[in-house]
């Protein structure tokens, strides 16, 4: 049985909404799977992530929460274990006391944001239209602000991109090898995404 928890805590995202919704896809759509939801209800809020030991795989859409000590410790010893991972939108700045995860696990480079308003077209990158984790995705336009991430690891995968209408664009999407294991990141995670 696969192994699954979701860690929920960014707020101005409803990422409990999402996750929930992504939980019941899961589901419906594997057989054989266990999913597991710690959800924090502020940026201070104390969470037990004991459920990461016997984790096999972990989604994560959390913005900026307080995690310290042996709980934090918990967080950063499942990233070392190369064990997938599955980041969404502000996992790139997910725990407040560890923001190296960003660069270090996922590969990132999260620079800010362009600010709300423009829309960013999202589009599949050339050569990458068969890959697994798009499949039944279109390009779309995305109403969330589009991310900066101008320097990101070398060793990653982008598989979309999106730009806005005054030039900009940024990767959304990209794939990572971390310690031997997978890294499945998007900043894409608006509401309406």
């Amino acid at each position: 049985m696969l192994k699954v928890c979701m860690i929920s805590g960014s707020f101005e995202y409803d990422s409990e909404e999402s996750l929930s919704n992504f939980k019941d896809h899961l589901k419906k759509h594997q057989l054989d799977i266990e999913v597991t939801m710690i959800v924090y209800e502020s940026e201070d809020d104390e969470q037990s992530l004991q459920t990461l030991e016997s984790t096999d795989v972990m989604v994560l859409f959390t913005r900026r929460l307080n995690t310290k000590g042996k709980e934090l410790e918990r967080f950063k010893s499942y990233c070392s274990l190369g064990k997938p991972i599955v980041g969404v939108r502000t996992a790139s700045h997910a725990y407040q006391h560890y923001l190296e995860f960003d660069g270090d696990v996922l590969g990132g480079s999260y620079a800010g944001h362009f600010g709300h308003g423009p829309i960013a077209h999202v589009q599949i990158k050339k050569g990458n239209a068969d890959h697994p984790i798009l499949e039944g995705i279109p390009d779309f336009d995305s109403y969330g602000s589009l991310y900066k991430n101008p320097s990101n690891a070398t060793d990653i995968t982008t598989l979309m991109t999106a730009s806005t209408s005054e030039g900009n664009r940024e990767p959304v999407a990209w794939t990572r090898i971390h310690n031997g294991g997978r890294i499945f990141y998007t900043s894409l995670g608006h509401q309406q995404d």
